[in-house]
């Protein structure tokens, strides 16, 4: 009488399995390189839609400052943990969608269209209490008595109340879009 599971040492079964192993490693790696390619900055800008994204932020002191640290395009805009991280890829398809439909791909109709995509952005870092902000910019790190008076104070009340950075510092990066009016 055979065993159950006899049917494992046949060669072409082995076979298999080994393939299969090695199909589903190459296709982890391939999928954890393709995320991490599309993560960089030269790929987010690759768009000629993000050009002005990519001059504003070339302005900013997340680009250039006097202590060297560089922020990407992901270290804001996607989320570091995987399930969320997924989610954010997924969602950020649809600008390649809305490049292709025609809806973003002139200057104008980007313009057009800045508030709508930033009230997402804002949305998404308030649904999250700026996560991504604060795994670099922490209140307890902060040398708060060297700020300004006006910084000192609503970082104390942040501290107090529980808020966060893009309740606040929208505009860092890159320019609020012109029909923008603050709540």
């Amino acid at each position: 009488m055979r065993k159950a599971w006899d049917f494992v040492k046949r060669p072409r079964v082995l076979a298999a399995f080994f393939f299969g192993a090695i199909g589903m490693f190459c296709l982890l790696v391939g999928f954890s390189a393709g995320l991490d390619y599309t993560n960089t900055t030269e790929f987010c800008t690759s768009c000629h839609e993000m050009e002005t994204n990519y001059e504003e932020y070339k302005k900013s002191f997340h680009h250039k400052n006097i202590s060297g640290v560089r922020v990407g395009c992901a270290d804001c805009h996607v989320p570091k943990e995987f399930p969320a991280k997924i989610i954010a890829k997924i969602a950020a398809s649809k600008d390649v969608l809305h490049h292709i439909l025609g809806t973003i791909d002139t200057p104008e109709k980007y313009e057009a269209q800045r508030l709508t995509m930033a009230k997402r952005v804002w949305g998404h870092m308030e649904t999250r209490k700026s996560k991504n902000c604060r795994s670099c910019h922490d209140f307890q790190t902060m040398e708060i008595d060297q700020q300004s008076r006006r910084a000192q104070r609503k970082h104390q009340e942040a501290m107090e109340t529980g808020d966060h950075c893009i309740s606040c510092h929208k505009g860092i990066v890159h320019r609020l879009p012109a029909d923008y009016k603050a709540e």
